[in-house]
């Protein structure tokens, strides 16, 4: 297939924008895109590609063709009715005070807080439980052009000295600085701009054990504070790129726990170090493939694993004695799915996921069952958060119609109390939430989330907003977000299918959606689209899908293989060249989900479903809103650049195929409130616009 040079379709001016009008007349075409074609060979199977310029972030070519389609694209949306009273029901939602779940130590309770007229979120400290809140560390004093939030990496032992990480934009490198609590100041150390994982402070408080990446691969350091010359090498010398590491520190300071994955999805292994004798690694398990993730508690180290049980159990070691051989299973996997586990109060807390509703299940070191802790709807309940030693424990509820509650809880006392509740205006109760069960295309009984307003009328007329992820074990559940209630007041229905790749599961459902079986995540979502058309809640004209990273391969992938399905399609900081993914950024990281062009098997089946190579010459497609970012340093901004110029020169289609582009946003997170509220409402206004709801906003 080779696309036209030029897109040919054009559509209406920004004065012709009416309501539910996506086909218009010729006064506005898309910028000219230039076709340079460069040929590959896979395996024999010559591959043209004809935007390979567009990879070249910082060519003059590039930055040019970045310009002249964001101009395009605001001069489009702008003149879309609605989009006033769309941002101004965001910022009532958004613009409210939030509070982080804390973290203690000694007598000091930390946590990121964000006031209603506040853009960022602010690190505080308060000093006992019904202490002053006192900020810390704020980014809104911090003098830069890029927009800038904190979080927090570290805190030591006993609450003096604060570590924490200053990010640019999205993007997902930090800059590390310490701060003197006590002395309400800056120290004068940091750590260099990278990616960093598992900052750790030693009981001393005088050095920080951490993993940077670099270059060559994951590295894992020590270094005294204050002392930049004193970093050295502690674990990963000859550690390939492709791998992810981390470490954690025993509370005594004896014993180095060590994390090694095989990308994302290749499993993991576990290394022990005793830093008391000065020896090196103990293997305690590796290059079996499988899951394992480990925690110290007191003298033990507890893991959880799918190890021989798909579904995950629990077990424990010692670190004196740490090889596998030797470790005790004190939680055997059960029917439902270990989604990680926390340890609190003296006891272990078990996170499940029964039929997609968690369920949290408190077990002693022994394995005995003590008690859970209940939902109050159907939604989602965090891990408990807290320390082993230490009775008090945190945990949060959240549903799609309900906002988020942080309760503390006495583990001793078997008692909660609210500690943050979000105050959002929000009827919450004139609102429903239901789970549902459809068959895939290989008869796969499949969930799916819908919420939206109560007693409505299964009449085919209502918009739907379906959005999914399908990959990496990650688990959908429900959750609050004041786009999807924004988008149920205007009479919306949200829909969440749980497809195969994700972890909803266990690791049996994981595999079903990874490699040469990732088509089946795309029949899941294909499948989930016609349940809706067919029970009457929806119809392709007001059907809109979403995804964002490998949630955006997903749109991509169905929005080729059935154009026919959907209206419109946000495809946000997606993957979609499938054959060089592995080459940009931390791409190589997921070969051990996807798979990689460079084996011959592997190519076959991601040639067959990447978005990039599977756009047709005059398809009638939807309407598309691609959306990325110079800050994404995870997902190539490349993947939505070339998409984009492909599609606007091969759609048959009159509906628009736009690109946002943010020369300062990343893949995720760390954006001011504001500029969430300007994105969000760009979002749904094309959205809205493209499924005929714009009269509903017109005042």
């Amino acid at each position: 297939m080779t696309p036209r040079a030029k897109g040919l379709f054009v559509f209406a001016a920004v004065g012709f924008l009416i309501a539910g009008a996506s086909s218009v007349s010729a006064q506005v075409r898309y910028p000219e895109t230039k076709v340079e074609h460069v040929t590959d060979s896979y395996h024999g199977t010559r591959i043209v590609d004809p935007y390979r310029w567009l990879e070249d972030q910082e060519s003059e070519d590039t930055r040019a063709w970045i310009g002249s389609q964001n101009d395009f694209t605001t001069e489009i949306l702008a003149g879309v009715p609605g989009r006033a009273l769309i941002a101004a029901r965001l910022g009532d939602m958004l613009k409210v005070g939030v509070v982080g779940t804390p973290t203690v130590r000694g007598d000091r309770y930390f946590f990121s807080q964000r006031a209603a007229d506040q853009d960022l979120f602010v690190i505080y400290m308060r000093a006992g439980i019904d202490g002053r809140d006192i900020p810390l560390i704020d980014p809104h004093i911090m003098a830069t052009e890029t927009p800038m939030s904190v979080g927090v990496q570290a805190i030591s032992d006993d609450g003096s000295v604060l570590a924490y990480g200053i990010r640019q934009g999205g993007q997902d490198e930090v800059t590390v600085r310490f701060y003197d609590v006590d002395g309400r100041k800056v120290m004068g150390d940091h750590l260099p701009r990278a990616r960093y994982f598992g900052v750790a402070f030693t009981p001393d408080n005088r050095g920080v054990y951490y993993t940077r990446y670099t270059d060559e691969g994951p590295r894992l350091y020590h270094r005294v504070l204050g002392e930049p010359e004193s970093e050295r090498l502690v674990y990963g010398e000859g550690l390939p790129a492709e791998k992810i590491m981390f470490g954690q520190l025993s509370d005594d300071g004896r014993w180095l726990l060590i994390t090694v994955l095989e990308g994302t999805s290749g499993g993991s292994d576990l290394y022990v170090v005793s830093l008391e004798a000065g020896m090196g690694s103990v293997t305690m398990v590796e290059n079996t493939g499988k899951n394992y993730q480990a925690t110290f508690a007191a003298n033990q180290i507890v893991i959880q694993t799918d190890w021989d049980a798909p579904n995950g159990r629990i077990m424990v070691a010692n670190p004196e004695q740490p090889g596998r051989d030797n470790w005790r299973e004190i939680v055997p996997e059960k029917e439902h799915v270990v989604q990680g586990f926390s340890l609190a109060g003296g006891f272990l807390w078990v996170n499940y996921l029964e039929n997609v509703v968690g369920r949290v299940r408190g077990f002693d070191l022994d394995g005995t069952h003590i008690r859970d802790i209940e939902l109050p709807a159907l939604g989602s309940i965090s891990g408990m958060t807290g320390d082993f030693d230490r009775d008090e424990a945190f945990f949060s509820f959240t549903s799609y119609n309900t906002p988020r509650t942080t309760f503390r809880y006495s583990v001793s006392r078997d008692e909660r109390t609210e500690w943050y509740r979000q105050a959002i205006d929000f009827d919450s109760d004139g609102y429903e939430v239901q789970q549902v069960w459809y068959a895939s295309k290989d008869g796969t009984r499949v969930p799916m989330f819908l919420a939206h307003r109560k007693n409505i009328v299964l009449d085919g007329s209502h918009p739907v907003y379906l959005t999914a992820y399908g990959g990496f074990n990650i688990s959908l559940t429900p959750s609050f977000s004041a786009q999807s209630a924004l988008w149920m007041e205007r009479g919306g229905v949200l829909a969440v299918p749980n497809l195969r790749g994700g972890g909803e599961f266990g690791e049996m459902w994981h595999e079903a959606g990874m490699f040469e079986n990732k088509q089946n995540v795309f029949d899941d979502f294909i499948a989930a689209a016609e349940w809706l058309i067919e029970n009457g809640y929806t119809s392709p004209s007001r059907l809109a899908i979403a995804g964002g990273s490998n949630g955006g391969l997903l749109v991509g992938a169905v929005m080729t293989q059935r154009p026919d399905l959907y209206q419109v399609v946000v495809c946000s900081v997606p993957l979609i060249d499938m054959l060089r993914f592995h080459e940009f950024l931390v791409g190589r990281y997921w070969v051990s989900e996807y798979g990689s062009s460079e084996d011959p098997a592997q190519f076959d089946y991601l040639q067959a479903y990447s978005p990039y190579h599977n756009v047709s010459e005059g398809a009638e497609y939807p309407a598309v809103l691609f959306e990325t970012g110079d800050g994404d340093t995870r997902v190539a901004p490349l993947h939505a650049r070339k998409m984009t110029a492909l599609m606007q020169a091969a759609t048959g289609s009159d509906r628009p195929i736009l690109l946002r582009y943010d020369t300062e946003a990343g893949h995720s997170g760390g954006l001011p409130v504001s500029k969430t509220i300007e994105d969000l409402t760009t979002r749904l206004s094309f959205v809205m616009w493209q499924l005929g709801m714009l009269d509903e906003l017109t005042p």
